[in-house]
């Protein structure tokens, strides 16, 4: 049998993924040929996946990686980052990371207190070891896979040999991540001398909550339907929430799953495939001198803009060519000063049309802007229904985004997509995004805190309403709140039946504008400071949703705080009992 890979043509009609898995296939049948359809041979070697994530693509990859090691004989199996310590990582011989990265250039969640440990002057050398680094991420911002980069270079600092070199992949990223999983997976077959079909595990696998968490992710059946090939779903419901009065819009959607034979587990987020607005495509048309009707890649200029390219948020490319075309503008001022704060509060708000409009006779014309315009992605939202009391639908909770000014009025993409342009009983593009680090605890029994104001109690109703379909035992406490209970308090009559039922053991709310003085979820939870840390000792999973920026930040602040005044042990003991949290995945979040 020839080496993997071999029997599959150059131009056999494969795409770069589905080669990766043919290739990995045929080394399996060249490997059991070897052995003679031997049972029960221990790999050549093992390979540990660890993976950072923060909303599931990481770990599935990771996932994938070790279907592969096992059709080429390795043994292998995927880890938590954060499951890691650096004395574990230094025992192991093969290493292959996966990670996306979070906010400003953070580590996901998942992987926080790795790096921590990892680029601590204690951490030991890694001569010993092996590895291979893959980065997810989005051109689009500054920090573009910056979690995948700093650990592939400490690992070097710390004395650890690339198998292969890292490769950054943008946000279509399964083509490049298959051929780099094909390659890398080869690599360490050849360095080995892997000779079959493995079924051992890593040495950072088999134990543990997150060795559990791996298995339960690849326990789930694979859908048919996903980003490239998304599902066109009913809108059975669209419900506005929020009451007359509200500065928000907050609504309720069901989609009908029909036979799609889509499956979900509650703490999954589902993603929608947005259509722009014809009032901006329209704008940006009459801007760039164009009818709508020219060609591109065979399809109308028009449909283009409206289904495939982001209009709404500028591409850091083309600020910089705007920049160039133009430096005497207010935006190559900004750009100058070399302040990213500055430049994305000058950015805040402003779409495509006005970058164009605010260039003058210096904007590009059609052919040269094309390039800059990214590829529309699909949004995600957090699901919040649980598949026990709704099979056959997904319900999603989600905020209309509107702002401006009389004279230019601005609207979220996919918010104001379902709100105002979709009918109810038409279709909607989605597919599935499974978060399997996200979900209710596996023990019934144990206590549960959730803290989700605004949008983010969104995972949570399904939660409620899956420990309500399980019979569930365990103690369920939620922290919610918003600006006004008289038109804010979302799932009230729901939240009220579920108390009543005693599903929802405690509810805290916190309508910040009620009172004279702002009140937020964390002043709640301060102010049963005793009782939270009671749960905790009790062995409660705490769950934060929600907005990232600040609200994460401040109830992870809070939550510190809450546990350091009833220790009374001190901020690094607090710290250190948070950090045991996270590696028990008792403390897990979904910000955005």
């Amino acid at each position: 049998m020839p080496p993997t890979g071999s029997l599959i043509p150059a131009d056999a009609p494969f795409s770069a993924e589905q080669e990766a898995w043919l290739a990995g296939f045929i080394a399996g049948i060249a490997a059991a040929g070897r052995q003679d359809g031997a049972a029960g041979d221990v790999p050549a070697a093992t390979i540990d996946v660890l993976f950072g994530t923060q909303t599931g693509n990481a770990e599935f990859l990771a996932d994938e990686l070790v279907a592969g090691a096992r059709a080429r004989g390795l043994g292998a199996a995927a880890t938590a980052l954060d499951a890691v310590t650096p004395e574990r990582l230094a025992a192991m011989s093969h290493v292959l990371v996966v990670t996306s990265t979070y906010g400003e250039g953070e580590m996901p969640d998942n992987a926080g207190l790795f790096w921590e440990a990892l680029q601590a002057g204690t951490a030991p050398r890694l001569e010993g070891l092996r590895y291979a680094v893959l980065g997810l991420g989005d051109r689009g911002y500054d920090d573009f896979c910056q979690a995948a980069k700093l650990i592939d270079t400490r690992l070097e600092q710390l004395g650890a040999g690339r198998v292969h070199d890292r490769v950054d992949c943008d946000v279509d990223f399964e083509e490049p991540a298959a051929v780099w999983t094909a390659a890398v997976l080869d690599r360490v077959a050849a360095e080995t001398g892997a000779t079959g079909p493995g079924t051992g595990t890593g040495t950072g696998a088999g134990t543990g909550t997150a060795a559990g968490t791996a298995a339960k992710a690849s326990a789930r059946p694979r859908s048919a339907w996903n980003r490239r090939n998304p599902y066109r779903s009913r809108l059975a419901v669209n419900r506005l929430l929020s009451a007359p009065g509200s500065a928000k819009e907050i609504r309720h959607y069901e989609f009908d799953l029909g036979d799609s034979g889509i499956t979900y587990e509650a703490g999954d987020a589902l993603a929608v495939v947005p259509v722009n607005d014809d009032t901006l495509v329209g704008a940006l048309l009459e801007q760039l001198g164009a009818s709508g009707d020219e060609e591109v890649d065979g399809r109308p200029l028009a449909e283009v803009l409206r289904t495939e390219r982001e209009i709404r948020t500028p591409s850091k490319e083309l600020v910089a060519d705007l920049v160039e075309r133009a430096p005497s503008s207010d935006l190559a001022s900004v750009v100058a000063h070399g302040d990213r704060s500055d430049l994305d509060s000058w950015l805040w708000g402003r779409d495509v049309f006005d970058l164009l409009r605010d260039a003058g006779a210096a904007a590009p014309g059609l052919d040269e802007l094309l390039p800059f315009l990214r590829p529309l992605q699909a949004r995600q939202y957090s699901i919040s229904s649980s598949p026990l009391a709704h099979p056959d639908r997904i319900h999603l909770t989600v905020a209309s985004v509107r702002y401006g000014t009389p004279h230019r009025r601005y609207e979220g993409v996919a918010s104001t997509y379902l709100a105002d342009r979709v009918g109810e009983g038409a279709t909607v593009g989605v597919h599935l995004q499974p978060n399997a680090s996200f979900g209710v605890p596996a023990d019934d029994d144990a206590p549960m805190v959730m803290i989700g104001p605004g949008t983010g109690i969104a995972p949570f109703r399904g939660f409620l309403h899956e420990r309500a379909a399980r019979g569930a035992a365990g103690r369920n406490w939620l922290f919610f709140g918003d600006q006004h209970r008289a038109t804010d308090f979302v799932y009230e009559d729901e939240l009220t039946e579920l108390r009543e039922r005693g599903v929802l053991t405690e509810l805290d709310l916190a309508f910040s504008r009620d009172q004279a003085e702002k009140v937020y979820v964390q002043t709640r939870m301060r102010e049963r400071s005793r009782e939270l840390y009671a749960w905790l000792e009790d062995g409660a999973h705490v769950y934060v949703c929600g907005d990232a920026s600040r609200m994460a930040k401040d109830v992870e602040a809070a939550l510190m705080g809450v546990i350091a005044e009833q220790r009374g042990r001190g901020d690094d003991d607090a710290a250190e009992y948070l950090a045991g949290l996270r590696r028990a995945k008792r403390y897990v979040r979904d910000v955005y």
